[in-house]
């Protein structure tokens, strides 16, 4: 055996567990019932700006009614901070609850899932949690995860990623903590529950799917097991993302972009991620911008930047995007790939570059009357040199940085970077 071959990145493969989970349509009444099977008593309910809608109270309302004691905590914000987190363990604390329920999307289940690793430290820090398995008790609070986008996947995740705030704030950072002991109890998945979604965020949302399920696939982890999952997770993606846009309360749209997200998130799960999310993770801590509106941005930067080292993994996801590839070659058809991902970014009206997001481009904020302090204090979008360089220097840093199928460095990456603020996906089209 060729010793270079030992020493490729991850010869190991590791599997992280999976919570159980209920999914379809009426799956969310299940949540009082489920929550008393599992002990629980006083549970703390975690939510973000869905506080102005009608979810939240119905699902309060319900698990009282089935006998459970509730306390709210709708402080979340979008992109979580370390101070949301801290503040619903001093709530869990004070009340002497026993248990978690996150209700809402990324957020607000990574925020909960930081909140039980903290519980069960006797209320450490949990920007001290940053990394992977870095908590050493495995006993924490039980957690059902209720989903009210599909984008996600943190219901059935290893990971949470929190913004640290006590960093100098014109380096913000924002990190992805990977812990087995950090998995839900019972991840809950209601197409229902997805209708309220405004166009703009469920599109986005979407592409969220889009790059937990592509970037598995191409990923340097090259984990077997999760490539149907991915490939399965484009096509559903592919097939019903726009109808789960403009045609919110049809059933078949929402539920496929349910399945889609949840397969999607196993399949990066064990498969690793790259530097879409890297990127993602970096343009949040500067400008507060959505999670999936950053992926949708730098996805079809970064499937051009690592096309060259994987055509033929390029040209399955261009299959799966549905593409009729007969006849053409592998350069070929990864070309299509991207262009059907560029099509699909059009139609479903996601900004092209982050220079020209708006603050309603921000669409969470708009879904109910939750604190949006740090939002507030953001810095203004910027494709200035020295916000390229910032940026760059954090994706380098990122946790999902190693995981990508082509070498970064300051010299590869920074492009991509600044293409993602000043380019034009015309100029990525074959």
């Amino acid at each position: 055996m060729q010793v270079d071959e030992l020493l490729k990145p991850f010869p190991i493969k590791e599997f992280h567990p999976f919570p159980r989970a209920m999914m379809g349509p009426g799956a969310h009444e299940m949540i009082g019932p489920e929550a008393l099977k599992l002990g629980f008593k006083r549970t703390l309910v975690m939510t973000t700006g869905l506080r102005g809608s009608d979810t939240v109270h119905k699902i309060v309302e319900s698990c009282k009614y089935h006998g459970l004691e509730v306390v709210l905590f709708d402080q979340v914000e979008s992109n979580p901070k370390d101070y949301n987190v801290m503040d619903a363990v001093s709530l869990y604390n004070t009340e002497q609850c026993d248990s978690f329920i996150s209700i809402g999307g990324g957020s607000a289940h990574d925020a909960c899932k930081g909140a039980r690793i903290s519980v069960a430290h006797d209320g450490r820090n949990i920007n001290e949690f940053e990394g992977f398995n870095k908590s050493e008790n495995p006993k924490n609070p039980p957690h059902i995860a209720v989903s009210t986008t599909a984008g996600t996947g943190s219901e059935t995740s290893w990971a949470y990623v929190i913004t640290d705030t006590t960093t100098d704030p014109d380096k913000p950072h924002k990190y992805v903590a990977f812990d087995d002991a950090s998995v839900t109890t019972l991840a809950i998945d209601d197409p229902v529950l997805y209708y309220d979604c405004p166009v703009a965020f469920t599109a986005q949302c979407g592409f969220d799917v889009l790059a937990h399920a592509s970037e598995p696939y191409v990923s340097r982890l090259n984990f077997p097991p999760s490539m149907g999952n991915a490939l399965h997770a484009v096509r559903l993606t592919a097939r019903h993302l726009r109808e789960a846009t403009w045609n919110p309360t049809e059933l078949a749209g929402r539920e496929g972009m349910m399945y889609a997200q949840y397969i999607a998130a196993q399949a990066f799960n064990s498969g690793g991620l790259g530097i879409i999310h890297s990127i993602s993770h970096a343009v949040s801590a500067f400008y507060d911008t959505h999670h999936g509106l950053n992926n949708a941005i730098a996805l079809p930067r970064v499937w051009a930047f690592n096309m060259p080292v994987l055509y033929d993994r390029f040209a399955d996801l261009a299959e799966a995007m549905g593409v009729d590839t007969h006849g053409m070659t592998k350069v070929q058809a990864a070309d299509q790939a991207l262009n059907a991902a560029i099509r699909l970014l059009r139609d479903v009206g996601i900004p092209e570059k982050f220079t020209d997001v708006t603050q309603d481009s921000h669409i969470k904020n708009r879904l109910g009357t939750g604190p949006t302090k740090f939002y507030e204090n953001r810095k203004e979008i910027s494709g200035a040199p020295e916000s390229i360089d910032a940026i760059t220097n954090h994706v380098l840093g990122d946790a999902c940085t190693p995981g990508n199928p082509k070498e970064c460095t300051f010299e590869t990456v920074r492009p991509v970077v600044d293409h993602c603020f000043n380019g034009d996906l015309d100029d990525l089209i074959s």
